[in-house]
């Protein structure tokens, strides 16, 4: 099992915490100890300043009950609002502004995505999206493994040894096998700080190395795992045991040759019908196209 949370245990962490569940029952659902969920939360949530429909975001402790006007003087940018309270910048303005802090971010579960009084809030909420927390890791996981590990003492420490038996016609090679005791360092590091130019030698001076050409690196597809979270066959079947009642339909196509017929077939289960649409050829139609007028419509009756 990985140390990381994945995509998915955090799509799983923000479903939990709209549900109010605890760190524990979190953690005994991913596996992990309820601390490493507490700090996944702490680090990776995020502070939003919004509002609810027809209040602006303000976090004032008198703003229920402030009648103040005019406060920015004549430049004020809200002249339609028949108190200050109503506008976004009062407090910037207001002399009497007094944060109004919720105790909800103090405390577990440190974020108000589960909280009833969310959508009447003009208060600074703490929010954990799982997306915005999954790229933050990474990029936190990725810098921490970037960058050059040795200080400037230990490059001209290394410089000083290999340097002179390049330019003397020695290859990287050749060096740190003579000399790996004092370069303390592994040869795939030397080519690296090489390439970085951190030394006075440069890879034109690595008669081989200027002969290879960069590796090509294959691009990779990767899958975002995490639309497949309650949408498997698993869940489907769940579903039909809590709503018997649902109509269902599936569909299906099936290509022949690359170019040649598509057809196309929809099963309404209830009813016990089968329709075939067989399409010229197999690509996808045009946006005004009107299948049941086609010749090739067929229907099946009580399969």
């Amino acid at each position: 099992m990985s140390k990381f949370l994945s995509y998915e245990d955090r799509m799983i962490i923000a479903q939990r915490l709209q549900e109010n569940a605890s760190f524990g029952a979190i953690g005994k659902e991913l596996g992990k100890d309820r601390t490493t969920i507490a700090k996944e939360i702490k680090k990776y949530s995020y502070d939003k300043k919004s509002g609810r429909p027809g209040y602006p975001y303000n976090p004032c402790k008198f703003r229920a009950t402030c009648k103040a006007k005019r406060i920015c003087g004549t430049s004020c940018t809200h002249q339609s609002a028949y108190k200050c309270s109503l506008c976004s910048e009062c407090t910037l303005h207001c002399s009497d502004f007094v944060e109004d802090v919720c105790s909800v971010k103090n405390k577990p579960p440190y974020v108000c995505n589960g909280c009833n009084q969310l959508p009447k809030c003009t208060l600074l909420k703490r929010i954990y999206d799982p997306a915005d927390a999954h790229e933050s890791a990474h990029h936190a996981v990725s810098e921490a493994r970037t960058g050059i590990m040795s200080n400037e003492d230990d490059i001209a420490r290394i410089n000083g040894i290999i340097s002179p038996l390049v330019k003397n016609g020695q290859s990287l090679h050749q060096i740190y096998l003579a000399h790996v005791d004092e370069l303390m360092c592994s040869e795939k590091t030397l080519y690296n700080y090489v390439d970085a130019q951190l030394f006075d030698i440069r890879n034109i001076d690595l008669p081989r190395k200027v002969k290879y050409r960069p590796r090509y690196k294959k691009p990779e597809f990767k899958v975002d795992r995490g639309c497949r979270i309650e949408r498997s066959y698993a869940d489907f079947q769940k579903y039909l045991g809590a709503n018997p009642e649902t109509t269902i339909v599936q569909m299906d196509s099936v290509i022949g040759r690359v170019g040649g017929k598509c057809l196309l077939t929809i099963h309404f289960g209830a009813a016990q019908k089968w329709y075939y649409l067989v399409s010229p050829n197999a690509v996808k139609p045009k946006k005004n196209s009107n299948y049941q007028q086609s010749q090739d419509f067929v229907t099946l009756n009580n399969i």
